[in-house]
C-alpha cells in the first residue's frame, strides 16, 4: 500500500503538518513502532513514552529498511533525503487510523465486545468467553493477562494494545476464523485512541472506583474516558450494558442514549427496573450459586469464582449474553465452565495438612481491596491475615484509602512492596503508615500474638513467607495487589517473582519445619 494511501486515512485533526521528500510516496510492506523490529519497507512511528522516546531511534529504524517515518519532530540534523519523514501532530493517535487501513479495518468484518470499568474486566471478559464458546461462536479474547484465539496464546503488555498491535491482532483473529471478540477497553486505551477503528457491537461497564489518578487527575476525567467507550465507538443500533448499582450508572446511561444505542441494565437489586436482576445467590469459598432473572428467563447459575463482588462480573456476563443472543442452557454452561481467572480470588491448592488457605488476588485499589476483603471475612473461619502493597510512581493518594479498608477488616497485616518501580519502597510504605493507624505497628517477630496489628517488610518474599507462618490451619491468607503478574518492577527492571508461587514455597517451608 502506498504511504499517501495510508496518510489519507488521517483525520484533519492529526493530518501532516509538514513532510520530508514530499514527491516521494513509497510502498509500505509493514508497520512497527519498535525500532529493533523494523524490516525494508516498514512505516515507523516514533512513539514519545515516559520512560522512551522513539524519536531517540529514528537512526537504527532507517538503518533497518524504513521507508518512511511518521514523527511530532524531526532532529536538525536527519537527513530527510535517506527516506519519507512525515510530521504530525500527534503520532500515537496518527498510528491508529493508519494501522486501521493498513489491515483492511478487521472489526468490521467482527462482532465486538468491549467490557470497561475499574475491576472486574478480566473476570467478565472469561465468563462472556466461555458462554459464547458453550454457545458454538468462535470467539476470542483480549485483556490483562493474554490474548488468546484459535491455538493462538500470547501474553498481553497492556490491559488494551496499542493500536498497531491491536488492529494486527484483529485482522489474524479474522484470518483464523474468529467471529466475536471480547475485549477488556481500559480508559487509557480510551484516551490514548488506541481503540480508535473499533466499533464495539455490545459494550458494558461494570463499576467506576478511583484508579489511575496519576494518568487523568481527577475522577471526572478518569469516567469521561471510560464513557468513550459508548459515546465514540458503537455504531447504530449498538447495545449498551450498564450495571444500576454503580453511583456512575447514570452518566453511561446518558451516553448511551445520546449515542442511539440499546440498554440493558443489570442489577443486583430483585425489585429494580433492570432487564437482569439478581434473584437470589449463595458465595462459599468453593464457589458462587445465583439465580438471575432474565427476559429469557430464569437463570440457575453455578460458578467457580469466589466473592461477593463477582456477583456483579456475573449479572453483566448475562447482559451482554443475552445482548448477544445466546440462550438459557448455554449462558449457564459457560459459567458453570468458566476457567479460574488467573489471580482473580485464586485459591492456592498445596494439598498440606494443617495450612490456611490461601487467596491470590489482582486487587490494587481502594474499591477493589475493599471488595475483595468484605466477601472473605464472612468466609473466614477464624482470623483473616492480608499482605499488601501499593505500586511505587502511580496515584499515591490511593495509598492511605487502601490501608484503611485492609486495616478495617483484617486480623493481621503484612504492609510489603508491590511494584515499586522508581520510587523508594520506603516512601510507599510510609504513605501506607497512614492509612494503618487503627492497628498496633509491631515487629515483624511479634506479629502472630499481637492482636488487631501489622508489621512491615519491604521484601515481599518474607513478608509472604511470615504470612503463611503465623496463620493457623483455619485462617485465611490473602496477597493481594499483583495477582497473575508472575514480575516484580524494581526500578526500570522486571525481575520474576510470583504470589502463586511464593505461597506454595512458604506452604511447603512450613510443613518441612513441623
Amino acid at each position: 500500500m502506498r504511504t499517501s494511501e495510508l496518510l489519507a486515512a488521517l483525520p484533519a485533526s492529526a493530518a501532516p503538518r509538514q513532510a520530508g521528500r514530499i514527491d516521494a510516496d513509497p510502498v509500505i510492506r509493514g508497520l512497527e513502532y519498535d525500532s529493533r523490529k523494523v524490516t525494508p519497507g516498514d512505516l515507523f512511528f516514533a512513539l514519545p513514552g515516559a520512560v522512551v522516546d522513539g524519536h531517540d531511534y529514528l537512526d537504527q529504524a532507517v538503518a533497518n529498511g524504513a521507508a518512511a517515518i511518521i514523527v511530532e519532530h524531526l532532529p536538525d540534523a536527519f537527513d530527510t533525503e535517506r527516506c519519507l519523514a512525515v510530521v504530525v501532530s500527534d503520532s500515537r493517535r496518527a498510528m491508529a487510523p493508519i494501522a486501521t487501513r493498513f489491515f483492511g479495518s478487521p472489526s468490521a468484518e467482527l462482532h465486538l465486545l468491549g467490557i470497561t470499568g475499574t475491576n472486574g474486566k478480566t473476570s467478565t471478559t472469561y465468563l462472556i468467553e466461555s458462554i459464547l464458546r458453550r454457545a458454538d461462536r468462535k470467539v476470542g479474547l483480549i485483556g490483562t493477562v493474554e490474548i488468546r484465539y484459535a491455538d493462538i496464546r500470547e501474553r498481553s503488555l497492556n490491559t488494551t494494545p496499542e493500536s498497531l498491535d491491536l488492529q494486527r491482532t484483529l485482522r489474524n483473529m479474522c484470518t483464523r476464523g474468529i467471529e466475536t471478540v471480547v475485549m477488556e477497553v481500559s480508559s487509557h486505551g480510551l484516551e490514548l485512541g488506541r481503540v480508535e477503528g473499533c466499533r464495539f457491537d455490545i459494550a458494558a461497564v461494570g463499576n467506576v472506583t478511583q484508579d489511575h489518578l496519576d494518568f487523568h487527575g481527577t475522577m471526572d476525567a478518569y469516567r469521561e474516558s471510560k464513557i468513550l467507550l459508548f459515546s465514540r465507538h458503537q455504531p447504530d443500533g449498538a447495545i449498551a450494558v450498564v450495571n444500576l448499582d454503580d453511583p456512575s450508572a447514570g452518566d453511561f446511561i446518558s451516553a448511551a442514549r445520546r449515542a442511539g444505542s440499546q440498554l440493558v441494565r443489570v442489577s443486583r437489586n430483585a425489585t429494580a427496573d433492570a432487564e437482569i436482576r439478581l434473584a437470589h445467590t449463595d458465595v462459599s469459598l468453593d464457589g458462587t450459586h445465583a439465580t438471575v432473572t432474565t427476559p429469557i428467563g430464569e437463570l440457575e447459575l453455578d460458578s467457580p469464582l469466589v466473592g461477593d463482588f463477582n456477583i456483579e462480573n456475573l449479572l453483566v456476563a448475562c447482559g451482554v449474553a443475552v445482548a448477544a443472543g445466546v440462550g438459557r442452557d448455554a449462558i449457564e454452561a459457560g459459567v458453570a465452565d468458566c476457567p479460574q481467572v488467573p489471580g482473580r480470588v485464586e485459591r492456592i491448592k498445596a494439598d498440606i495438612p494443617g495450612a490456611p488457605s490461601v487467596i491470590v488476588d489482582y486487587a490494587h485499589t481502594p474499591d477493589a481491596v475493599l471488595k475483595l476483603l468484605e466477601a472473605l471475612r464472612p468466609l473466614c473461619k477464624r482470623r483473616l491475615i492480608t499482605v499488601f502493597g501499593c505500586g511505587g510512581d502511580r496515584d499515591r493518594s490511593k495509598r492511605p484509602l487502601m490501608a484503611q479498608a485492609v486495616a478495617n477488616l483484617s486480623d493481621r497485616v503484612i504492609a510489603t512492596s508491590d511494584n515499586p518501580r522508581t520510587e523508594d519502597p520506603e516512601r510507599i510504605l510510609a504513605d501506607v503508615g497512614e492509612g494503618l493507624s487503627a492497628l498496633h505497628r509491631v515487629e515483624p517477630g511479634a506479629l502472630r500474638d499481637a492482636s488487631r496489628s501489622y508489621t512491615a517488610l519491604l521484601d515481599r518474599r518474607e513478608a509472604i513467607e511470615l504470612a503463611i507462618e503465623i496463620a493457623g490451619p483455619e485462617d485465611t491468607v490473602v496477597l493481594a495487589g499483583k495477582g497473575h503478574e508472575d514480575y516484580q518492577i524494581l526500578g526500570r527492571t522486571k525481575v520474576p517473582f510470583d504470589d502463586r508461587e511464593e505461597a506454595l514455597r512458604a506452604l511447603r517451608q512450613r510443613r518441612q519445619a513441623t
